[in-house]
């Protein structure tokens, strides 16, 4: 045999063993990313903005509310999940009941409401999630009834850590609207 047809075995013979290789590597890496049911528990600092505020003058202004979030989430499904999301507002406000039916406006006082939705979740990816529920904001002076919306982003930290980003629209039903943009940590746990 000449060097030349040793030099093509050698590397066909590496080439296989390199397929061979690979393969393995591929398949451990698939059983470890597949899918295990587990919760998630997440707290995140938050602002919530609202365009119906009143100022200490009885001016409409646009209100920026700091707030804190603490959200639980099932994951049953590798696309779907469930969970409780809270958000509390740590501040007293005025805002004006601009979706109520009638001409004239009524104001309200809010004082540190705290708003539970329940909410279904679709994550189409690692990152993503979107985000549909029904819950309520309550506070001592009156509660109202609220659909919220919203898109999450989530990084994976080591040590079933997450580091995530959040957008939602909440729609206080005969009441106002806000929207808040957060950032947050959650950590996983009954995953494999």
């Amino acid at each position: 045999m000449t060097s030349t047809s040793h030099l093509k075995k050698a590397l066909f013979l590496t080439a296989i063993l390199y397929l061979i290789i690979q393969n393995k590597i591929s398949a451990q890496e698939n059983e470890e990313k597949a899918f295990s049911p587990h919760h998630q528990i997440g707290l995140s600092i938050n602002h919530v903005h609202v365009f119906e505020g009143i100022d200490t003058d009885g001016n409409r202004e646009v209100l920026n509310l700091p707030a804190w979030g603490l959200d639980y989430t099932f994951q049953f499904h590798e696309k779907w999940a469930i969970g409780l999301h809270t958000d509390f507002i740590i501040e007293k406000f005025k805002v004006e009941k601009n979706l109520e039916s009638g001409n004239e406006k009524e104001t309200v006082e809010r004082s540190y409401p705290i708003a539970p939705a329940v909410m279904g979740i679709y994550k189409p990816n690692e990152h993503w999630s979107f985000l549909l529920g029904f819950g309520g904001e309550f506070a001592k002076e009156e509660n109202f009834f609220l659909t919220r919306a919203g898109v999450e982003y989530g990084y994976e930290l080591p040590s079933n850590w997450e580091l995530f980003g959040t957008f939602s629209y909440d729609f206080k039903w005969n009441a106002y609207d806000s929207w808040g943009i957060g950032l947050g940590i959650a950590k996983n746990f009954g995953g494999k």
